[in-house]
């Protein structure tokens, strides 16, 4: 039987779920404002692009009224160009297959039960070899319409209110279509301050003091990073879709850094947070001699979480700054935080640095988290760009570091143990 919750406890465990909705809350939110696209927009563009193509289509003798025009506009616009184009493709091939069963079926048979199954399984046979997807259903459909009526009229005007409605969606895809940037930006910014603000609140703990009550709450938000990359991935790839053969994302500024390897840097990034917060939730299982139960080493850990958030902060920042000027200087600033995280985490090896013989319990975990804090600093530091422009929606890989750099106490203490020192 489970154990009744005195009301303290349950008072603690609302608490708990009421501050971690809170903090999670804003980032999602953002990603989720920014991934939708207006919706007044969206009804704009669709309704232009339905009465546009009604006119194109009225004149046309063989369509009256024209119906199926809009109709088909509104179902092959996107709100990308790529995205339409393989719309407009796909709508159109089962429009005309299913005109072409229907014209090859109605010469044999008449519209009867059967004839509408039999044409219903071909259609649907045929749209799912040719891998129609969403447009699958238009060949039955057609299929069914032509059949009914069983005239050639019925069949051409079916296939020119198609071409009609499928143009008037391509035209209005590239007149009214502009590249969704700005949301993937918006939302790399709030990752790197997520990720900033959770080492400025493990800092904030190191200063405070023992780290034993507020080390699981730090590896629980470290590994809900793992959710927001992944929205922002998506908002990302969103983002570069709507760039593909669109006119308007030549004039799209040049920087040296690009959003994709912006968020693959922050990934790497997020993955050292978490790996680094589950090597303090170790260290607070050891009874005795634990590293970061002394006042010096919580004191350099925090400082060196400390310019690593700032420079984690900065890189969000260089990562959606365009402007040459603003730009270099937070690309200085950065460099100047991420040697001042290098300073920083050299007297943190010094302190923890003591012969293995003598401390055997817990120095693998001291060399753990002078090892992490080492990769994410050369993580920040592979991901600053060179001085080459590129143009923004340009996915762009890196090099990364051949190996990590330790600190000169760590590699002495290699040394003694015998073990083989990446340089």
């Amino acid at each position: 039987m489970r154990r009744a919750l005195r009301p303290s406890e349950r008072a603690t465990q609302i608490s708990a779920a009421a501050r971690t909705i809170t903090q999670r809350a804003p980032v999602t939110l953002t990603l989720a404002r920014d991934r939708a696209q207006p919706t007044a927009a969206t009804i704009t563009r669709l309704t232009a692009c339905a009465v546009f193509a009604y006119l194109i289509a009225l004149p046309v003798p063989e369509t009256s009224p024209p119906v199926l025009a809009p109709l088909t506009a509104i179902l092959v616009l996107q709100v990308s160009i790529y995205q339409t184009l393989f719309s407009a493709v796909r709508r159109v091939a089962a429009v005309v297959i299913g005109v072409l069963i229907a014209l090859g079926l109605s010469r044999w048979i008449g519209f009867t039960w059967w004839s509408l199954g039999l044409t219903i399984t071909l259609g649907l046979a045929v749209g799912y070899a040719l891998r129609l997807r969403e447009a699958v259903l238009e060949v039955p459909i057609s299929a069914m319409l032509i059949l009914s009526v069983g005239s050639k009229a019925a069949a051409t005007s079916r296939i020119t209110e198609t071409l009609i409605g499928t143009a008037a969606g391509l035209i209005a895809g590239f007149v009214l279509t502009a590249p969704q940037v700005e949301p993937a930006e918006e939302a790399i910014a709030d990752l790197a301050r997520t990720m900033a603000d959770l080492l400025d609140r493990m800092a904030a703990g190191l200063n405070d003091g023992p780290v034993n009550d507020s080390a699981r709450a730090w590896l629980d938000r470290a590994r809900a990073l793992g959710n927001e990359i992944r929205r922002v991935d998506e908002a990302l790839q969103q983002a570069e879709e709507s760039t593909k053969l669109n006119p308007r994302s030549v004039r799209l500024p040049y920087s040296t850094v690009t959003l994709r390897q912006s968020l693959e840097t922050l990934e790497h990034s997020a993955i050292t947070v978490r790996i680094l917060a589950r090597s303090l939730v170790d260290t607070t299982r050891l009874a005795d001699d634990n590293p970061v139960n002394d006042p010096d080493v919580r004191r350099g850990l925090a400082d060196t979480l400390g310019e690593l958030s700032a420079a984690v902060r900065t890189y969000g920042g260089l990562a959606t700054e365009l402007d040459p000027r603003r730009h270099d200087a937070l690309k200085a600033e950065l460099e100047r935080h991420l040697t001042a995280a290098r300073d920083q985490q050299d007297r943190l090896s010094e302190l923890l640095a003591t012969a293995p013989a003598a401390r055997p319990v817990g120095w693998p975990l001291r060399g753990e988290v002078i090892s992490h804090l080492d990769r994410l600093r050369s993580e920040l530091e592979a991901g600053v760009p060179d001085g080459s422009a590129q143009r923004r929606n340009r996915p762009r890989r890196w090099p990364r570091p051949r190996g990590q750099r330790l600190p000169p106490a760590f590699r002495r203490l290699m040394r003694q143990k015998g073990r083989r020192v990446v340089r």
